[in-house]
């Protein structure tokens, strides 16, 4: 099959097919461009889609990621980030193997097909103008034989006419032959003209137009078996990044079969736990007994002498039983008087009876109705230990032992810096032993340099490893006492360095001197005496940024008064003092000397001014 023998005569078909041939490539062409710019958008929108739910550096954000399920999460980040490098590999490679390339060829296709058409026209061209000669010849050939027959049969009629002159007959004849001359040259034109055209029409037929029909027709398949490669090309380029890809998806899996549930709920533990104890059981309050309240009776302290649990708020690290009472309320509670006033001296000299009989009539209000004042009061704290460390990041200050976390926390971070710790004196014992190495080097090879240049620096190395050591020492202390004050943990989590030496277990032993009693919170070993005063102590070491209470009048006291009770206060007759709480019905008001001395004295010893922005003057007499 031959396009110059079988399509000899279709000259303006080809043409128009080649064309539309030329176009089709060039919109494959324009589909692969296409196709690659899709892959770099989609492959800028992975990015960009990864690097927007990325973990911002130094953000709470990033330690979420140390759970195992953020940990698939950001894996899968990193996997879509390199499925859009694979993206962007496709298109790189589909614009220089197959956009490139095919834009050259294109143009190097036209060239070829201008230059095959060019020659076909210039044949057609030649085969028309022998044509046009060979007519022009044939029409001169026709007319000269139409004239050479008019001139013989003129010369024919002059010659049988006899009344024509002899020299008419033979100009005649002369006539007659001449244009048969003419037409004999004529036909001899016409035959070589017919034969030339014969022979141009036989080339062009049968040689010209077939070669070159063939090379278009070579050109227009190599055209055909270039887009069928470019075609193959562009599906193995996107099959050479399939196993890239499925290593990425591979990897997204490989970190969904990591998530381990258990795992990240013991995380949750380890970021959350404070390692304080439960408060302890509220003790029941007999009302049907004779009603003979100390401070140790209540539910907030221990009962001195009848055997019972202590629950004690001492220490940082001991158990809280109130973790949404304010100080200042509760050390009320604590600290005021369970009893009933005495009555005020029957004389004019109350030193007679200081503390005169009590009076039975005055009932105490119950422990569980002032717990329900304290518990729908506002704003509630949740914990003593959180509303230090509010106070604290308002102050903008964190305690260098971080004594403002919760005992785990705190251990956590304790643990944290000691490790960052042994790092640094690791980092320096390896700079100080590369000096040492330099020194014994410049020692036995003189002329490389002066070994006493590298003592300043040796003894600088040398004094930085010792401050760290002593700082490493400090803060092995401080784990050491959050490790003795916390639960039992598994010698596994127990942490053993190196660096904590014996000159720091007295303090480590000073502070395991603690015991754990019943309830699982830790006690000391003090005397019955002291208890409320260390309860006081511990409360005022939470709470040692609280403001006191404000005052709310002044007072007059109308005799004397000597507060031998635990929480009051001994007072003066005439004595001018602050009050700061009022009589809640129990018979007691809350007064204050100075920044160090308050507590409570019967309502009817003193007479009470309020300031306008209270309830207004009020005596009590």
């Amino acid at each position: 099959m031959s396009w110059g023998t079988e399509l000899w005569d279709q000259f303006d078909n080809l043409e128009k097919h080649t064309q539309w041939g030329i176009d089709i490539l060039e919109k494959y062409i324009k589909f692969v461009k296409e196709r690659t710019e899709i892959e770099l958008n989609y492959a800028k929108q992975l990015r960009n889609l990864s690097k927007k739910y990325q973990p911002k550096k130094n953000s709470k954000e990033e330690e979420e990621y140390r759970y195992t399920a953020c940990q698939a999460f950001l894996s899968t980040l990193n996997e879509m980030n390199d499925y859009a490098g694979q993206h962007e590999v496709i298109s790189e490679n589909m614009t220089s193997q197959i956009t490139v390339e095919l834009a050259r060829y294109v143009q190097e296709l036209k060239q070829e097909r201008k230059s095959h058409f060019h020659d076909g026209r210039k044949a057609q061209q030649q085969i028309e103008t022998c044509w046009k000669q060979l007519e022009s010849s044939k029409r001169r050939f026709e007319r000269d034989c139409r004239e050479a027959d008019r001139a013989q049969q003129y010369f024919e009629k002059m010659d049988a006419d006899i009344n024509v002159t002899k020299a008419d007959v033979e100009k005649a004849r002369q006539q007659a032959q001449i244009r048969h001359q003419m037409a004999d040259d004529s036909k001899a034109d016409y035959s070589s003209y017919l034969q030339k055209f014969n022979l141009e029409q036989h080339e062009y037929y049968h040689t010209h137009i077939p070669n070159i029909f063939q090379k278009i027709q070579e050109m227009e398949e190599r055209r055909i078996e270039r887009i069928g490669e470019s075609v193959k090309t562009y599906a193995e380029l996107d099959r050479q990044v399939i196993p890239i890809i499925g290593k990425c998806l591979d990897g997204i899996v490989k970190a969904a079969e990591s998530v381990d549930p258990k795992n990240d709920s013991q995380l949750v533990v380890e970021a959350y736990k404070s390692g304080f104890e439960p408060p302890g059981d509220i003790e029941f309050e007999d009302y049907t007994q004779p009603m003979k309240r100390t401070v140790s009776d209540n539910s907030l302290s221990n009962s001195r002498g009848d055997g019972k649990p202590e629950l004690k708020f001492g220490g940082k690290s001991k158990g809280k039983l109130w973790p949404f009472i304010k100080k200042n309320k509760l050390m009320s509670l604590l600290t005021s008087p369970h009893q009933p006033p005495p009555p005020p001296p029957a004389s004019a000299s109350p030193s007679a009876v200081p503390n005169g009989p009590q009076s039975p009539k005055q009932q105490k209000e119950p422990l569980s109705h002032r717990f329900n004042e304290f518990m729908t009061s506002k704003p509630k704290i949740h914990c003593f230990r959180s509303l230090k460390r509010g106070l604290s990041l308002k102050l903008g200050a964190t305690p260098e032992d971080f004594s403002n976390l919760p005992p785990e926390q705190r251990r956590k971070k304790l643990q944290q810096k000691v490790d960052e710790l042994n790092k640094e004196i690791q980092k320096e014992m390896d700079q100080r032993d590369a000096i040492t190495k330099m020194k014994d080097v410049y020692l036995k090879n003189p002329q490389m340099g002066d070994p006493a240049s590298l003592d300043h620096k040796l003894a600088e190395v040398s004094q930085n490893i010792e401050k760290l050591r002593l700082e490493a020492q400090k803060f092995e202390a401080w784990l050491a006492e959050v490790e003795g004050r916390l639960p039992a943990r598994g010698e596994q989590s127990r942490r053993q360095s190196g660096l904590y030496d014996t000159q720091s277990a007295p303090a480590v032993n000073n502070c395991a001197q603690d015991r754990e009693s019943p309830d699982g919170s830790y006690t000391e070993e003090q005397s019955q005496e002291s208890e409320v005063k260390v309860l006081a102590t511990d409360f005022d070491d939470e709470f040692d940024d609280e403001e006191p209470l404000p005052a709310i009048g002044t007072c007059k006291a109308l005799y004397t008064f000597e507060g031998q009770n635990e929480g009051t206060i001994s007072v003066v007759e005439g004595e001018t003092l602050y009050v700061i709480e009022e009589d809640k019905g129990d018979g007691w008001t809350r007064i204050r000397r100075n920044e160090d001395e308050e507590g409570y004295v019967p309502t009817s010893y003193v007479e009470v001014y309020l300031d306008k922005n209270a309830k207004g003057a009020k005596t009590y007499i």
